[in-house]
């Protein structure tokens, strides 16, 4: 299950060592565990969490390589300085999230959508098969005619993630959990509630970009995805009332 599905569902992994994982990792990303702290010892968290010490280790491990934290001989585990974080990180992102999103983690999100999308849809225009062509259409349609918020972002993701395929490059693959975090930070401010007007607008937005690339125009491609994400961009920012103060 994606960050999305997750978000609105509300269904997360229940097993021990994903509990220990997330619960440590949320605790550093909202600063409870400031960076360059050390964390409580493995006796200590092992009892907090009733885990044996083989899946706190394990559960070390994965903070890890998520670079969040280190392990130091005779020191202990230590928190990382936040650019060590791997943001592609489908948890890392999560646990942004759940910090609360702010103006700075939209538009930080928005500019590295930028960096990819319009690219993406440009070479999806050179490259998409018949059946992605009829997939995006399909989907800019769902997204027109959906009945409630949860349909319409649902079909706003796979939208997305069906240009990043259809650009047949695979590295673009591994960076939808940006799209998710970014649809997440608008879930409810970027997107209407209830169908209306606004509905329509973003399912015609994004049947722009699709018959850009059913025709082959890349340039139109990748100015018509530009001009969604930053409308998506400015309308989240706008209902969140507060200017970008970067880092």
């Amino acid at each position: 299950m994606g960050l999305l599905e997750t978000a609105i569902s509300g269904a997360a992994r229940r097993t021990s060592h994903s509990h220990v994982v997330n619960e440590i990792g949320k605790a550093i990303v909202d600063g409870t565990y400031p960076v360059g702290s050390i964390l409580p010892g493995d006796s200590e968290l092992a009892e907090r969490f009733h885990v044996s010490r083989t899946v706190l280790r394990e559960a070390m491990k994965t903070l890890s390589a998520k670079g969040l934290v280190v392990p130091r001989a005779r020191i202990g585990t230590r928190v990382t300085e936040s650019r060590q974080w791997n943001m592609f990180d489908a948890d890392v992102l999560a646990w942004h999230i759940d910090r609360g999103i702010d103006t700075s983690f939209v538009m930080h999100l928005s500019e590295m959508r930028l960096s990819f999308e319009p690219h993406a849809a440009s070479l999806a225009a050179e490259r998409a098969s018949p059946q992605n062509i009829e997939w995006l259409l399909a989907l800019s349609e769902d997204m027109v005619s959906a009945r409630s918020h949860n349909e319409l972002i649902l079909a706003d993701l796979r939208f997305h993630l069906t240009v990043l395929h259809a650009s047949e490059n695979p590295f673009m693959y591994g960076v939808g959990t940006l799209i998710e975090a970014a649809l997440i930070g608008a879930f409810g401010l970027s997107s209407p509630d209830v169908p209306s007007r606004e509905v329509e607008t973003i399912g015609n937005s994004h049947r722009s970009i699709a018959e850009a690339i059913a025709r082959g125009d890349g340039e139109a491609a990748a100015a018509a995805m530009r001009q969604v994400i930053l409308t998506g961009r400015d309308q989240a920012l706008a209902r969140m009332q507060g200017p970008f103060v970067p880092d």
